[in-house]
């Protein structure tokens, strides 16, 4: 789990709510139901409307990557590519058979479905590129739904403001509507602004962030791989990959 992106989160929430209190303000003040309901409804609307409907699906799927992003265990897929080096170095390619079918990560199951079959570096280089380079642009994609709703909460939010004061010059003669419509005004410009800079732009950075984590762990496994094409020396490869390493 990801602690440090609920680190920042209760910090930077907690920073203005106790900025308010301290400023002699309430907390409740800033809870205000068709507030949040203009800015969130019309920011999600106005992403659905751009986005096609797997880009949009995708961004659901990963948002969990925020707090437990998948793990990358570099070390380990380091230590597997010299083992399978090891055993084609013995055994030929065919005899990684067994690594391919055991195999749990779909893309080096892939990667090793291609030496077993006798590949050329080149063709099996290219396979894997097209693979990976599909699912990163799919996963970009996904995580600027993210940017999206940052871009247009802010926006969102200044309707809000302009209804809320709409609603407050419509009732002049009432002075006892005039508090709630001034809140609405406010607080949902507050919302816009708040919810891209604190939560939708933070979380599209951070999934662009995975997702260019998991790329440069494909791009591993497919230098180890065409390495183990290649016939190159365990060792040399494991040396080579090291630079992989944080």
């Amino acid at each position: 789990m990801d602690k440090l992106s609920l680190i920042g989160l209760l910090v930077g929430l907690g920073a203005i709510l106790m900025g308010q209190q301290l400023e002699g303000g309430h907390v409740s003040s800033l809870a205000n139901g068709p507030a949040i309901l203009i800015v969130m409804g019309g920011s999600i609307g106005a992403v659905m409307l751009q986005s096609p409907v797997p880009v949009f699906m995708r961004s659901l799927q990963i948002i969990a990557w925020v707090v437990r992003p998948p793990e990358q265990p570099i070390a380990e897929a380091i230590r597997k590519i010299v083992a399978w080096s090891q055993v084609a170095r013995r055994e030929g390619l065919l005899g990684l058979e067994n690594q391919a079918e055991s195999e749990t990560n779909p893309f080096a199951k892939k990667g090793l479905q291609l030496l077993v079959d006798g590949n050329e570096p080149d063709t099996i280089r290219n396979t894997l590129e097209v693979d990976l380079m599909a699912r990163e642009s799919r996963d970009l994609a996904a995580a600027k739904v993210f940017e999206g709703l940052g871009g247009y909460s802010p926006t969102i939010g200044i309707i809000g403001a302009v209804m809320g004061l709409i609603h407050v010059m419509g009732n002049l003669a009432d002075p006892s509507k005039l508090g709630s419509g001034i809140a609405t005004a406010f607080v949902a410009t507050i919302y816009g602004v708040g919810l891209a800079n604190l939560i939708f732009l933070p979380i599209g950075n951070k999934l662009k962030a995975v997702v260019q984590s998991q790329s440069q762990y494909g791009e591993m496994l497919i230098e180890g791989i065409i390495a183990i094409a290649e016939g190159e020396n365990p060792m040399n490869i494991e040396l080579r990959l090291q630079g992989y390493q944080a």
